[in-house]
């Protein structure tokens, strides 16, 4: 077997159409439900990815930091750390604008009890986008709670209600946003914008294969594995060739009882 030439890369970036790694990503959020799941929380957070070949650290050292980034924004399930949604931009715009193309996105692949951002996404039409829309809860802190007037219904409502223990899970979308980068790099190689959304593309549908992998591990094989040493326990033995067990296990307080019919291992 060969090894492939370097540029086979860059000729599968150009070569291949953005709609069919839309398509690709829209498959790997649904691997991890089923049917017609609703997420929780959903958290949403911007960062950026910087165009170039060097390093930033070589760039400091030499004096010559780069500028130029791509904004992205993203949209993270906090409870299983699947991205749903991205978008990404070549200026720099606020934050609202890609809020509003972001929750369009993400709701229709996956609907969302509730949304949560942070104070750079507060405006009235967002909440109204999520609450009458959407029909979901939205979370979002004012820029300033020391302001002498609050504009707004559903701002109004986060002066007087607000959920810090919902909102509290909206650092998971940072930590999704550090695991992309530090895994898979924040650095675009492309030059060109539209290829430098391939490569965007390409990260987020290999961050969530990533995840799913570990979902798998965690969900699937550690609990088999459990499963497995109670059946290697429970089965070898029968009811009659354990007298001296028999008063424990009648016992309606026994943690053995309780384990193994929680696990539908107990034989009667």
């Amino acid at each position: 077997m060969e090894i492939p030439h370097f540029t086979t890369l860059q000729k599968f970036f150009h070569r291949i159409k953005s709609l069919y790694l839309r398509y690709i990503f829209g498959k790997t959020v649904n691997l991890f439900y089923s049917g017609d799941d609703i997420i929780p929380i959903t958290a949403i957070d911007s960062s950026g990815f910087t165009s170039g070949y060097s390093s930033h650290y070589y760039s400091a050292r030499t004096g010559k930091i780069r500028k130029h980034f791509l904004k992205t924004s993203i949209s993270v399930d906090t409870d299983k750390q699947a991205i749903t949604g991205f978008v990404a931009s070549k200026s720099r715009v606020h934050d609202t604008r890609h809020a509003e193309k972001l929750l369009r996105q993400c709701h229709k692949k996956r609907k969302s009890r509730c949304y949560v951002l942070d104070k750079g996404y507060d405006s009235e039409d967002i909440h109204r986008q999520i609450r009458e829309d959407l029909h979901s809860d939205s979370i979002i802190p004012l820029r300033s709670w020391n302001a002498d007037h609050v504009g707004g219904t559903y701002r109004q409502e986060m002066v007087l209600e607000f959920d810090k223990v919902r909102y509290g899970k909206r650092q998971l979308v940072e930590t999704r946003f550090a695991v992309l980068k530090k895994r898979f790099g924040g650095d675009l190689k492309s030059r060109i914008f539209p290829i430098q959304m391939k490569e965007i593309s390409g990260k987020m549908i290999v961050c969530n294969i990533h995840r799913f992998l570990q979902f798998l591990v965690i969900e699937v094989f550690y609990t088999a594995k459990i499963s497995f040493t109670l059946i290697s326990l429970v089965i070898p033995f029968s009811w009659h060739s354990l007298p001296k067990l028999r008063p424990f296990l009648n016992s309606p307080n026994s943690p053995i009882l309780t384990s193994l019919q929680e696990c539908d291992l107990f034989i009667y």
